[in-house]
């Protein structure tokens, strides 16, 4: 028997979930169902154990431009919005100081400068010098032998669970009265295109079943990919899968404390802050190991990374690129350093010592079972690295987003552009306006 739906999303993690909310709450399409392979949601990438933390909103962010800056601001700030007026909203999102930190003449400069350009646009960012960055990390200036300026804030809602937010849209989801199923341990393993629609074909508990929808969104991390090679997207895409790990340390932070990032790497520099699930910890990292699989700890990932893979002559020169830069390659030597049992901890002490310069290595251990893992795309045609978000659109009522940009922190404005385009297709209508009041 076939189960038909207006949309199916695969994945539960917070795009798909946010997706689901706004067209569950503020369009006029009335079924929905959700199909996640796992036993609860937001499972994978979302949890709070395999990612930053972090809401970025574009202020610590030193690799971005103000233009980006702001725009992140104002995609981020609509999750910030939603996850205050939550009746959980402390199981959400969590206040903490937060600061970019320079350390040597060099970064201070370039913390000054970056006070000068982007502080009529982020004002409850100020320019601390070392006095003020000790009354809020004591820490980080301790043992200091360099000269050191920050940009930061006392306070600002900077921390989100991510985990906790995904459940959140899918508890309000389910508030609307449509039909909106959430389906856990289903697996789609096959899917068909029809005369009008799409078949696919789900592993269940029970057997397997057959679903029928409209229109299909795969919000499934590295897994997206997959799937729209399947159905004749994306073949001009090869994937590098970025594992982030960290380490923790006992509490000697307050709140987030950023380091500069190299521009020349496509990878976020170390940063330290408090676990919001491990009280009394100090998380450190992220490193940044290139890995074969899909998702992260899911040995059973590996044989997919390599059907997606790509890898071709084309692929071969986008990474030849990389590794021919002198500072990717030592980066990603050192990170594969990192790795090596006593020697990684020792290695990886020299960069936390930057943020608090009295740690010793005896005080780190890796955090197992954290951190996360981040599809990048390979453009085969431009035989290049694709940094940010990773979308497929189409116009035959199919979606796939393999990395959102930057990470989870513009779910909301994501799914809204998603929502347009879905309810577009199916001629449905969509109220961003009361979407929009409802943070108000």
């Amino acid at each position: 028997m076939k189960q038909h739906y207006q949309v199916i999303i695969v994945g539960s993690g917070v795009t798909g979930s946010a997706l689901t909310y706004l067209l569950a709450q503020y369009s006029s399409i009335d079924n929905i169902a959700v199909l996640d392979k796992y036993d609860s949601i937001a499972k994978v990438n979302s949890d709070a154990k395999y990612n930053s933390q972090t809401l970025h909103s574009g202020d610590i962010e030193t690799n971005y431009n103000l233009e980006k800056a702001q725009q992140v601001y104002k995609a981020s700030d609509l999750v910030r919005q939603y996850a205050i007026k939550q009746e959980n909203a402390k199981e959400i999102i969590f206040q903490n100081s937060k600061m970019i930190l320079g350390v040597g003449e060099t970064e201070v400069e370039a913390i000054k400068k970056r006070h000068t350009v982007f502080g009529e646009s982020f004002p409850y960012m100020k320019l601390m010098d070392e006095q003020d960055i000790a009354q809020i990390e004591s820490n980080v200036t301790k043992h200091r032998n360099q000269p050191i300026a920050a940009l930061g804030t006392e306070s600002d809602y900077c921390a989100v669970n991510f985990g906790n937010l995904a459940r959140s849209f899918i508890k309000n989801a389910n508030t609307a009265k449509k039909r909106i199923d959430v389906l856990l341990n289903h697996k789609v393993f096959d899917t068909k295109r029809m005369k009008k629609g799409y078949q696919l074909s789900v592993k269940t508990p029970t057997g397997n079943i057959t679903f029928t929808a409209d229109f299909v969104v795969f919000s499934t991390g590295a897994y997206s990919l997959t799937y729209a090679k399947y159905l004749g997207y994306g073949h001009n895409y090869g994937l590098l899968c970025v594992a982030g790990s960290f380490y923790f340390g006992k509490q000697t932070l307050n709140g987030k404390v950023y380091t500069i990032q190299n521009d020349k790497l496509p990878f976020a520099a170390v940063h330290g802050d408090p676990d919001i699930c491990l009280e009394g910890q100090t998380r450190f990292g992220p490193t940044a190991l290139i890995l074969p699989q899909l998702e992260r700890y899911r040995h059973d990932t590996y044989l997919d990374y390599f059907k997606v893979l790509g890898l071709d002559k084309h692929a071969i020169k986008a990474l030849w690129k990389l590794a021919k830069e002198k500072d990717i390659r030592n980066y990603i030597m050192r990170n594969f350093a990192y790795e090596i049992p006593v020697i990684g901890r020792r290695l990886f002490a020299r960069e936390v010592q930057k943020i608090i310069p009295s740690i010793k290595a005896n005080e780190l251990k890796p955090a197992k079972g954290f951190g996360g893992l981040r599809p990048q795309i390979i453009d085969k045609d431009k035989e290049e690295l694709v940094l940010g978000e990773a979308h497929i659109g189409t116009d035959e009522g199919l979606i796939f987003n393999i990395t959102p940009s930057p990470g989870a922190s513009t779910c909301l404005h994501n799914a809204l552009a998603d929502a347009d385009k879905v309810c577009e297709y199916l001629h449905a209508s969509f109220d961003k306006a009361g979407f929009k009041q409802s943070l108000e």
